[in-house]
């Protein structure tokens, strides 16, 4: 049996440039990846085979991206085992961490570990940019800049060492709610390809970075569901916080510390405030 982490994806900066002519927005997104997240396993075997659990497996049903992953995979690569899948959901849905998209990217590789590493790399990239905007960046779980409708990713440099906190105060918003919700005007020209930040490991400099780009589709998120506006303040007191934002489309917010004990300390003065919340502590990278 082999076994994969999907790790969370967060959304640290996410700047709307304008809706495109094909109906997708051109955005910029510093993304990290959170040691928290969805387990996904493979038996390898012939046929395909999904078993959801966990305590939000609930909400998902067979048809999701593992499926068209491995369909995928298989379609292009007929010679290719596939086997008996199972999730294991321990991220919320519709929570604005990609968990989706993470889990599909684990599904890839985990095929090619299954299978001697195939597909390649250069194969398991094309397929991302066919299944969800998200998921080439999960496919290295590494920081980086996306960029177009999020399927460009280059890595970032000198990513700090770091805490973060996840808090969600367990309802549902579909990325598509908040999109359409934005308003966004239609992109002129393209912008040019932005240069990926180099933080030197400096925490400060990330925290600098941060605080001169906004996420523009908190503003949205917050008219759908007021509970973020309560999330992100309880967030922002807590102590060691250096910064406290939506990820993503949200709800879920996340506040950034120097170290992931802190994180973890904060952890737990939240729970007693709001044990009804979902809530993670980890390390960012």
């Amino acid at each position: 049996m082999l076994r994969e982490l999907a790790r969370a994806k967060l959304n640290l900066t996410l700047e709307v440039l304008g809706r495109r002519g094909d109906g997708f927005h051109e955005i910029q997104s510093l993304v990290a990846f959170a040691d928290v997240g969805d387990v996904i396993e493979l038996t390898p075997g012939e046929g395909l085979e999904l078993v959801i659990e966990g305590p939000f497996g609930g909400a998902l049903d067979s048809d999701n991206l593992i499926v068209r992953a491995a369909e995928a995979a298989k379609a292009a690569k007929p010679h290719l085992r596939l086997g008996d899948f199972r999730l294991i959901k321990t991220l919320p849905v519709a929570a604005g961490l990609g968990g989706g998209s993470a889990d599909a990217a684990a599904t890839l590789r985990l095929i090619a570990d299954a299978n001697g590493g195939t597909p390649s790399e250069t194969d398991l990239a094309a397929f991302a940019k066919k299944l969800s905007s998200d998921v080439s960046v999960c496919l290295k779980s590494i920081p980086a800049l996306m960029t177009g409708r999020g399927e460009n990713v280059e890595p970032v440099k000198g990513f700090p060492s770091c805490g973060v906190l996840l808090a969600n105060p367990c309802v549902p918003l579909a990325t598509a709610e908040v999109y359409g919700s934005l308003g966004a005007e239609p992109l002129g020209s393209l912008p040019a390809k932005p240069q990926p930040p180099d933080f030197g490991g400096s925490f400060d400099k990330l925290i600098a970075y941060i605080l001169l780009r906004e996420n523009d589709l908190e503003p949205p998120a917050l008219r759908r569901v007021r509970q973020i506006g309560e999330v992100l303040a309880a967030l922002s007191t807590l102590p060691g916080a250096r910064i406290a934002r939506l990820s993503g489309s949200g709800p879920t917010c996340f506040a950034l510390f120097g170290s992931e004990n802190e994180a973890r300390h904060a952890a737990g003065i939240l729970t007693a405030q709001h044990p009804a919340w979902w809530m993670a502590a980890a390390a960012l990278g």
